[in-house]
């Protein structure tokens, strides 16, 4: 009976204790993984992201966004059955992508701008990619097509709102409205600089580290069993890049676009909707201090992915890739 209570634990560490063995017999290797996933979040995700860590943060303190809030508020409870506040935050997660929709609802959440009974529904509404991701690196870089990226976005941000749209007709009816919006004083600037530091240095954490762990994987050929399963044909490299995205999502995305079809298309839009482990993480870590439960948030997050890719393979063979 102990053993048995014990056994979720072991099975949790052995992968833990793995990574520990490859670092210790390989160090250079995984080092220099290392070196490349912080180099990858340096060159691409720092300067797009951090700014907007930033900006949100200290967006969501001032008398503006409490506006804003109110102005937008009639069509957030309609739409999706959240405040003026979360439905601010959607629009900021849409234009900025991972992981700022997650920070900006658990900040919203901490000073209690938004009530518990919407926080899952908006965990969902603001879990998003943001234009410059996936127009300007996976459609435009990868993809060669901006055409593509377009398809992209249209797909991912229809599929999570017309899911999120569903999620409204559930949960229990709110007894009463969050408390009114306060802007914060002037310890404002510091602290949204504070947390936006901290928060893009984890992100870079989590981005190194996911990096490195798909390195080990791949020399223990983990994903080897994808090549073996369809051999010479272009669905062998559509497999590996999908099962690299669920782990990382970026490398995964650069794999598909040798492909440069509809199905690859499709798939890298599945991958950029379900986020990989190490999006999910990331936003993992915020909505779980705002009270989400993360289990139900990754199955929501698994229909969007759904629906987005199907809604993107019938937009790349209508409008091409």
């Amino acid at each position: 009976m102990f053993a048995a209570k014990r056994l979720p634990s072991v099975i949790a560490a052995l992968p833990v204790a793995l990574a520990m063995v490859m670092f210790l017999i390989f160090p250079a290797r995984y080092a220099e993984s290392v070196r490349t996933g912080i180099s990858l979040w340096a060159i691409n995700v720092l300067p797009a992201t951090f700014p907007f860590l930033f900006l949100t943060a200290l967006f969501t303190k001032m008398k503006p966004y409490g506006y804003l809030a109110r102005k937008i508020s009639p069509a957030a409870e309609k739409l999706f059955r959240v405040s003026g506040a979360g439905g601010c935050a959607a629009v900021m997660s849409a234009l900025s992508g991972y992981p700022v929709g997650a920070k900006t609802l658990c900040d919203l959440r901490e000073r209690g701008a938004v009530s518990q009974s919407e926080t899952f529904r908006l965990s969902c509404l603001c879990s998003t990619s943001g234009p410059m991701f996936l127009v300007g690196t996976v459609g435009y870089i990868m993809y060669e097509s901006a055409r593509a990226g377009w398809i992209l976005l249209v797909s991912h941000l229809a599929a999570i709102y017309m899911i999120c749209f569903i999620l409204r007709f559930f949960g229990k009816k709110e007894s009463s409205a969050p408390p009114p919006f306060r802007p914060e004083g002037l310890n404002a600037l510091y602290d949204s600089l504070y947390q936006a530091v901290v928060s893009i240095l984890c992100v870079g954490g989590f981005i190194a580290l996911f990096y490195a762990f798909g390195q080990i994987l791949s020399d223990l050929g983990i994903f080897a069993p994808a090549g073996t399963l369809f051999g010479h044909s272009p669905l062998a490299a559509y497999a590996e890049g999908f099962l690299r995205g669920l782990l990382e999502m970026t490398s995964g995305c650069a794999l598909l676009s040798g492909g440069k079809t509809p199905l690859s298309l499709a798939l890298s839009c599945f991958l950029v909707t379900f986020g990989g482990m190490c999006v999910l993480c990331q936003q993992a870590a915020y909505l779980s201090r705002a009270g989400v439960k993360i289990l139900p948030f990754v199955g929501i997050k698994f229909l969007q992915a759904l629906l987005a890719a199907l809604l993107c393979f019938a937009l790349a063979c209508l409008f091409g890739v």
